[in-house]
């Protein structure tokens, strides 16, 4: 029982460390990056990316309330990295190469929605 708890807590935490991200982020986007030098495309990534940040950080607000917190947690978490980490280098840097990496990233999250289904 302690051990759920801890995974309880520790998912508690991560969205709230996520979500403060995700402000930042969004911040930067909104004042600093939206006056670069970027072109559209890589406007709409950066836009994107922190959309799927934002829900997500709040999606893993319910992961302790979940019958699998460990699983579900862990899928949302790694999802919204590998998706949302992904789409935020490819705009800030240009550099699609880590791009084929996302749509498992976007697996990773459809797959962390059905763990909080079960």
């Amino acid at each position: 029982m302690a051990a759920q708890t801890g995974v309880r807590k520790l998912f508690g935490r991560l969205a709230g460390l996520s979500g403060a991200l995700a402000v930042t982020a969004g911040a930067y986007g909104a004042h600093g990056f939206r006056h670069s030098d970027a072109d559209e495309y890589r406007r709409e990534l950066f836009e994107t990316a922190n959309k799927y940040h934002f829900i997500h950080s709040l999606v893993l607000l319910g992961v302790p309330h979940c019958r699998l917190p460990l699983l579900a947690g862990s899928l949302l978490a790694s999802g919204m990295t590998l998706f949302c980490g992904v789409f935020y280098y490819h705009a800030l840097t240009g550099d699609s190469s880590l791009s084929k990496a996302a749509p498992y990233g976007g697996t990773l999250l459809i797959a962390g929605w059905v763990a909080l289904a079960l």
